[in-house]
């Protein structure tokens, strides 16, 4: 089994994966306001509807730069990486566990009807692709580019092409 994919939990956050390292770090800078939107938000009060009501224009300014549609609501566990945010769409309702990483033009939404993709821990999701419907994707899976999958995907698997062939993984 490979190395790196055992150092990275998928169940303990790594917070110092979202800071933003520079000035100009849009990715991290979009989803910082996501984080302190629902802190605020949380806090609950004058003071905290005054600041949530700063954050989501800042959120906005934030979505232009980057084309990402990052909803202020949705439920992201600690240390996503998403290192080219262009094109990103998550639904509202989808949940992300903790230290994924997602490439640019990757959506997560629904099949018209119905439930919307749960990603486990430690899940990399490759450029372009499409996770549609109420699919779960196990721990320290991997999605390839521009699959499309509306499968369920078990932990350690690997999905690629379309609708999402699903290869197990050697252990």
């Amino acid at each position: 089994m490979d190395q790196a994919i055992e150092q990275i939990s998928a169940e303990v956050p790594d917070w110092t994966r979202e800071n933003p390292r520079q000035f100009w770090d849009p990715g991290r800078k979009l989803l910082l306001t996501v984080r302190r939107y629902q802190f605020w938000q949380a806090r609950g009060g004058l003071f905290g509807t005054l600041c949530c009501k700063v954050i989501a224009l800042r959120h906005r300014f934030w979505s232009v730069v980057t084309g990402a549609e990052i909803p202020l609501t949705c439920r992201i566990g600690g240390g996503l990486l998403i290192p080219h945010p262009n094109g990103i769409v998550i639904h509202p309702d989808a949940k992300i566990g903790v230290n994924c990483l997602i490439f640019h033009q990757v959506t997560l939404g629904s099949r018209g009807r119905g439930g919307v993709p749960e990603i486990a821990g430690h899940v990399d999701i490759g450029a372009g692709a499409k996770i549609l419907g109420p699919v779960k994707i196990g721990a320290h899976a991997r999605i390839g580019a521009n699959a499309v999958v509306i499968a369920d995907v078990e932990p350690y698997g690997v999905a690629t092409g379309y609708p999402g062939g699903i290869h197990h993984a050697q252990q």
